[in-house]
């Protein structure tokens, strides 16, 4: 039975514009990321998208274009989490390695949502906001709707 990723991002003519897989691990680097994305995609982890997004507390593996076969491709961009997420973790009084899989899928959830209705907040650094808007994300998730997804 096919995995489905934990979110799914659909611009609002229903076409799938992001997945993302979200994992409470910590430490990892890009080879590793770069290994976890070709096993899920070994196991009918996802339909097709533009960008597949790693979500982890302090790491973020974004792939643009790189297709949805199981291969070893490294991550188009690499974001420190922190920046990103610290607000989350201020506000729920918890650090990156206390997360636990449920919650930390509730942090990215409204992130992700909050990019669609706000855009980046101005507390992340100025080169990783320019990277992530670069990366066209942004553009993307414009008007999209966030889906949490069930195991297929």
């Amino acid at each position: 039975m096919p995995q489905i990723a934990d979110l799914i991002a659909y611009n609002p003519e229903g076409q799938i514009v992001l997945i993302a897989e979200i994992k409470s691990k910590i430490d990892t680097s890009r080879a590793w990321a770069t290994r976890m994305r070709r096993n899920m995609l070994a196991h009918d982890f996802a339909p097709a998208s533009r960008f597949l997004l790693l979500a982890l507390p302090d790491r973020l593996y974004l792939w643009k274009d790189a297709g949805n076969t199981p291969e070893l491709i490294e991550p188009t961009y690499e974001f420190d989490a922190l920046p990103f997420f610290q607000p989350y973790y201020d506000r729920a009084t918890i650090s990156p390695d206390q997360l636990n899989g449920p919650s930390f899928e509730l942090i990215v959830t409204s992130w992700l949502n909050e990019l669609i209705r706000s855009g980046i907040p101005t507390t992340v650094p100025d080169a990783q906001r320019q990277s992530l808007q670069e990366s066209g994300i942004l553009e993307a998730l414009h008007g999209a709707s966030i889906a949490i997804a069930a195991p297929a």
